[in-house]
């Protein structure tokens, strides 16, 4: 080959590479509008300018090449991709530089939690958009985020958390696509999504504090291929609050292919893996507190959870839950329950229309799960006069702890309403009577093909039922301490059992 033709083909290598390394045609680069990326200058004012073009010629493609930007609130808008290229570090600015918009004014009583209620105080957010998209192999780091304050503390139905407390904020969106990215230090909500509707959120992976997707008010929102470890909070927690304004729905949502953990923040990404010192709340998939509205059509399938709380479902707010599915769930390391499925009467709204809920067609089935603490174990549990219904549990296994006292097997476990706050959490109503699983105000339960195991001897029952109508139990081993019941029943009716070893088979009767 002679030598014009090697510095040709050469030529045409380097321009290939150089094409190849450049953003898709038509992407605005926020080079071009005066970004830096040296991770000192505040570039959320040039990339402001970067969306504000695309959005001003119809839409498009916002580019964030390698470099770290330091940046306060960026204000997505219709039809924008907000891309951050491999290498892009989207760094959240320290509160010292007065960089995040102030919290926006709300109207009427604010029943909901503060971090629910106001949005412009955020990294990123966005409010009545559509066709909205955050991607990229880049990083959402939130920096100077925060995570709570004493007003919100002491005031948990009201008062602003802070400016900027959350990473991505999006209120009443349509058509929205968050993927690829991966995000560190979210603040008090790594993404909160409120009145959203055809939602994708995939392939993302989190490693933050406190929440890391909240999934308010939202129809049709699909969460798949993510990655969520948040130790002191929940990891990805369906919500139903009353931010809108009114009760409002969560439903249509799928979850599947994810993992949820309670690592110590940072040891997730760095390949670590701390299991965090166990809180009231860590890592979980969590439907609830805030549940207005409720939840209905909902899916959870092929998660994994390791080193936090168990799965929980809690309607307190006089909303409806039901037609919830849930399979193919693998624990490791669980504290305080592997599954809770509660109703309460917190009922945090307008007193003239908010009124104990609803929950019913709950089906739960292949779960394996260890447990760390003797806790609890799985509860089901209604409301006096409200029982839950239509519950289904099937193929699962549980190895505990064990290390329950025979005092733990006597004591009456409290009503929610008997707590000042009513917040539904086992840490809160402190050891079950029964290691492995407790139901109480319950009416149609069915359990298949459940086993326990455990670590070590455990002198309370494996199961408690109490003021439950209409039990079948089918197919139920469970080991307990000599002397002690394998099943205890209180005030049951139309019982049936077969298959359970140290339990007397019976015959449905009333």
């Amino acid at each position: 080959m002679s030598l014009q033709h090697k510095l040709l083909s050469l030529f045409l290598l380097l321009l290939t590479l150089h094409a190849a390394a450049q953003p898709t045609p038509g992407a605005y680069n926020v080079r071009t509008y005066g970004a830096t990326g040296n991770g000192k200058t505040l570039d959320s004012p040039a990339i402001n300018k970067a969306i504000a073009a695309a959005a001003q010629a119809g839409g498009g493609t916002v580019y964030l090449p390698a470099g770290t930007y330091l940046s306060g609130s960026l204000h997505l808008k219709s039809n924008i991709e907000l891309n951050l290229s491999a290498g892009a570090v989207l760094l959240g600015a320290p509160q010292a530089m007065n960089a995040y918009d102030p919290a926006e004014t709300f109207a009427g009583k604010a029943y909901q939690d503060g971090g629910h209620t106001y949005f412009h105080n955020s990294l990123i957010w966005g409010e009545d958009l559509t066709n909205v998209s955050i991607t990229g192999r880049g990083l959402i780091d939130g920096g100077g985020l925060t995570l709570k304050d004493k007003e919100h503390l002491g005031n948990p139905t009201g008062g602003s958390i802070g400016l900027g407390d959350k990473a991505i904020a999006l209120k009443r969106c349509h058509n929205v696509l968050i993927r690829d990215v991966t995000m560190v230090r979210g603040g008090h909500f790594a993404i909160l999504l409120t009145g959203c509707d055809l939602t994708t959120l995939d392939n993302l992976t989190i490693d933050t504090n406190r929440d890391g997707i909240d999934i308010d008010c939202c129809t049709n929102t699909m969460v798949s291929n993510c990655r969520v470890n948040s130790p002191h909070d929940d990891a990805i927690c369906p919500k139903s609050s009353y931010a809108l304004g009114r009760p409002w729905l969560t439903e249509n949502l799928l979850i599947t292919n994810c993992a949820v953990s309670g690592f110590e923040e940072g040891t997730l990404l760095d390949g670590r893996r701390i299991p965090a010192k166990v809180g009231w709340s860590s890592g979980r998939i969590k439907f609830g507190t805030e549940s207005n509205g409720g939840f209905r059509n909902c899916v959870v399938s092929n998660c994994v959870f390791e080193s936090c709380n168990g799965l929980a479902l809690e309607e307190v707010d006089g909303g409806i839950m039901e037609n919830i599915s849930i399979s193919n769930l693998t624990m490791r390391n669980i504290s305080h329950y592997p599954i809770y499925i509660t109703l309460g009467s917190r009922n945090r709204g307008p007193a003239e229309t908010t009124k104990t809920g609803v929950v019913r067609n709950i089906s739960i089935a292949n779960v394996v799960a260890t447990t760390r603490d003797s806790l609890s174990g799985i509860q089901i549990t209604g409301v006096p006069g409200h029982p839950l219904e239509g519950i289904r549990l099937s193929n699962i296994y549980v190895r505990y702890q064990g290390g329950g006292t025979t005092a733990q097997s006597q004591r009456a476990l409290p009503e929610l309403a008997s707590l000042e706050t009513q917040y539904p959490e086992p840490f809160l109503l402190g050891p079950t009577p029964a290691y492995g699983l407790f139901a109480r105000h319950v009416r149609d339960l069915k359990l298949s093909n459940i086993r326990f195991e455990l670590n070590g001897p455990d002198q309370r029952p494996a199961l408690l039922a109490e003021d439950v109508e209409e039990l079948s139990l089918d197919d139920f081993q469970a080991p307990v301490a000599k002397g002690v019941e394998t099943a205890r029943f209180v005030d049951v009716k139309a019982r049936r059992v077969q298959n359970a070893p140290g339990i007397k088979a019976t015959k449905p009767t009333r």
